[in-house]
């Protein structure tokens, strides 16, 4: 995939699924603004993807923050002259806790950064994408966008909104020349999961077992499928939901 002269930004793109995300797109030729609120992060996925050639700059983003999104999306075209791809990956899982006993200010935290900082995302990115006559925005959901996870109701709600956003940005500007997508990737091998699986030690146990492919993914298998979807060869799709998941949802 040929992305040379294209510009990407991707956030939570510190680590993880943000950090191979990133390097995907430099590989493929992009120009990269990465985009984390940890900045050591953020500077090490920059060091990795410019050692490689590729050319990328870092920006503290808390997605969170509405000005700090629209700063990153201004680091952009500020920068590299535009925005033609985004993937809204950031996010976090938060406690685990039944409904009963969750607290309310928790569950607001994770819809803060999994919901709102989409929606800051999108709401930025699409105008810049548009001053460029379109692009593709991708938002990283999770298969618990389809499901429920017992003790996470917090996580589900907020990637279960992802997925609905990403339907109706899709149709809004579907005969603009932007493209929305969703991701959904089951457990990837993440900071996010090893914390998970840290506090939920029944959760470690079965990790490999809710996949009939018989491992958790990699953020590469995650990234590769962002860039795809970036690419031409996706031109064709838009407001689809792609399931990333080594067999889990299949499985039940």
């Amino acid at each position: 995939m040929d992305m040379n002269g294209k510009v990407a930004l991707v956030t939570g793109a510190g680590s993880g699924i943000g950090r191979s995300t990133a390097a995907a797109f430099a590989a493929a030729g992009a120009a990269v603004v990465v985009a984390d609120v940890d900045t050591d992060g953020a500077a090490g996925t920059v060091e990795a993807i410019t050692s490689d050639g590729g050319t990328a700059t870092e920006v503290e983003c808390d997605v969170t923050d509405e000005t700090a999104v629209r700063a990153a999306v201004a680091a952009a075209v500020d920068t590299y002259g535009g925005l033609d791809y985004a993937c809204n990956n950031a996010g976090i899982e938060g406690h685990p806790a039944s409904v009963v006993d969750l607290d309310a200010a928790e569950f607001r935290r994770v819809l803060d950064v999994n919901v709102m900082g989409v929606f800051f995302g999108m709401k930025h990115e699409i105008p810049a994408m548009l001053e460029r006559g379109g692009g593709v925005v991708v938002n990283i959901s999770s298969t618990a966008g389809y499901r429920g996870y017992p003790s996470m109701s917090p996580y589900v709600a907020s990637k279960h909104a992802v997925a609905g956003m990403t339907k109706t940005v899709a149709l809004e500007y579907a005969t603009e020349g932007i493209r929305v997508l969703s991701v959904h990737p089951a457990a990837i091998e993440t900071p996010m999961i090893s914390r998970a699986m840290a506090e939920n030690p029944d959760l470690a146990a079965s990790m490999e077992e809710m996949h009939p492919i018989g491992r958790v993914g990699q953020p590469r298998e995650i990234a590769d499928v962002v860039v795809f979807l970036c690419s031409d060869g996706a031109s064709f799709m838009t407001g689809s939901q792609i399931v990333v998941d080594g067999g889990a949802l299949s499985h039940g």
